[in-house]
């Protein structure tokens, strides 16, 4: 007798995305991995980077074992939605980001000021230098 499988879509796995509650998508099949986050040997962020999108390719490349294979059948939730339309989301800069990065330019200009003043400093020199020897 056949098994139901739950059928995710992409958006649906990618919204799992966090320490507390991250999901895979390895070869069209869904995986809840947050119970072996802490166990991975590649440590948590590596999973977590591949979260939100067909993570088939980084775990190929990566070399896992046969053994590492057989484990992830343990983590099985369900296969992936092929049927539902992949949307792709545009990103869009929130007020927040915009802050964030205004406030990073900030910082960089205060810790690099040093830079121009000594360019326009040493200009000043030499523009004296050269005048008094004409």
């Amino acid at each position: 007798m056949p098994t139901l499988t739950k059928l995710y879509t992409m958006e649906e796995a990618s919204q799992h995305n966090t320490k507390d509650d991250c999901w895979v998508v390895i070869d069209g099949k869904v995986y809840d991995v947050t119970p072996y986050l802490d166990e991975h040997p590649g440590g948590d962020d590596v999973v977590l980077a591949a979260t939100g999108e067909d993570a088939t390719d980084d775990f190929e490349d990566a070399g896992h074992s046969k053994s590492a294979k057989e484990l992830m059948q343990n983590f099985y939730i369900g296969e992936l939605d092929t049927s539902a339309p992949i949307i792709p989301e545009l990103e869009i800069a929130s007020k927040k980001e915009t802050a964030n990065y205004s406030r990073n330019l900030m910082d960089l200009t205060k810790q690099y000021w040093a830079v121009p003043v000594a360019i326009v400093g040493i200009s000043v020199v030499a523009g004296f230098i050269y005048l008094r020897k004409k």
